[in-house]
């Protein structure tokens, strides 16, 4: 099993749940972050005064799937949340070792 992390913008989270859904993901935690990355924030004016904004709204998208499904999202989610401009995002996957479902104590694969 791998957990794929997502961190995009905000207005291409409908475009990479569609994306994901369309291969079959049922189920996601999507959470809204600050961050930055090489684009280091940016200036702007508020009554006058210019300020930096350092920390941009993003999205964090998490999925845990199976090693066989992984690619596929993976490739689903840059096609959908890609712009070409800076700021884009990442996306990083890593290894799970167990997954356990409360409700019915499934493991594994049988748990996501």
């Amino acid at each position: 099993m791998k957990k794929i992390e997502a961190i995009i913008k905000p207005f291409k989270l409908e475009d990479v749940k569609e994306a994901l859904s369309g291969l079959g993901v049922e189920g996601m935690t999507v959470t809204e972050v600050k961050g930055f990355g090489r684009q280091k924030g940016h200036t702007e004016i508020y009554r006058g005064s210019e300020y930096t904004v350092d920390f941009l709204p993003k999205i964090k998208i998490e999925v845990v799937l199976s090693d066989a499904q992984t690619a596929a999202a993976v490739d689903a989610i840059i096609k959908a949340a890609k712009t070409g401009k800076i700021g884009d995002g990442k996306v990083f996957v890593s290894a799970i070792e167990n997954a356990v479902r409360i409700r019915t104590d499934e493991t594994g694969e049988q748990a996501v």
